[in-house]
């Protein structure tokens, strides 16, 4: 399997990577809907909800910074890596539903990543979109106990990840697709294939003609329409890939 993934990108000109929570597993992040993932344990907070309860924003902002993904300690694993290697050498393009910034960390340029579901390394204000560092904005809040604020237009501050609830940001999209319809191999890894509408430009690029490849540890909804389907441990399986 992993040779016939080689040989695809080896023979590939535009090549484009969509990934999900489970690459980053290997680094010490539980992913959303498996088994132990954070869904079972911790219910979503809703950006309406967010936006409109004080509590809710305040038990937000309690557990981002219980940390309660890890973020603050991954570090990239053998799977961001080889992308990263992989769309440097072959010029490509990176989709990622992940928020926890470990593609860039691994090298990645930022002109070369659609970020879908936003970054969770930063905030920003909902109103006029200053961008505002985690570490400044806990040290008020475990002082306060109070929601913050944006300095400059009294806004609501949030992370800068889209929740349940909340629009897809339009540009990233825009990008992906465009970025998919131009692919002549699209290889989803470690993403279930079950959130819309990021789950549909997979198809897009099939049916615009790119190889579709699904690397997984469990096997998706969508790997009858795949040219090439490998369930195994992801940093396994990129590991023995060379370019």
């Amino acid at each position: 399997m992993s040779l016939k993934l080689k040989e695809l990108i080896k023979n590939s000109e535009n090549i484009v990577f969509f990934t999900g929570a489970g690459i980053s597993t290997n680094s010490g992040i539980p992913d959303f809907r498996g088994p132990q993932g954070v869904w079972k344990t911790a219910t979503p907070i809703y950006f309406q909800d967010f936006i409109s309860s004080k509590e809710k924003r305040i038990e937000s902002w309690e557990r981002k910074f219980g940390n309660e993904l890890n973020i603050n300690y991954a570090k990239p694993n053998e799977g961001h890596k080889k992308i990263a290697e992989i769309i440097t050498e072959k010029d490509g393009f990176l989709i990622t539903q992940n928020v926890d910034n470990l593609h860039q960390d691994s090298g990645v340029a930022e002109k070369k990543i659609s970020e879908l579901h936003g970054n969770a390394t930063y905030a920003k204000c909902l109103e006029c979109n200053l961008r505002y560092e985690l570490k400044s904005l806990k040290v008020e809040f475990i002082k306060s106990k109070e929601p913050p604020l944006c300095k400059e237009c009294n806004g609501i501050i949030k992370t800068a990840t889209i929740s349940f609830g909340q629009a897809m940001p339009e540009e990233e999209m825009q990008i992906a697709q465009r970025e998919a319809i131009k692919s002549d191999l699209f290889i989803c890894v470690g993403t279930s294939l079950a959130v819309f509408p990021a789950a549909d430009i997979p198809i897009l690029a099939k049916e615009t003609g790119a190889q579709l490849v699904i690397v997984n540890n469990e096997a998706t909804q969508m790997d009858s329409f795949a040219d090439l389907v490998i369930n195994q441990d992801i940093s396994e399986v990129f590991s023995k890939i060379s370019i």
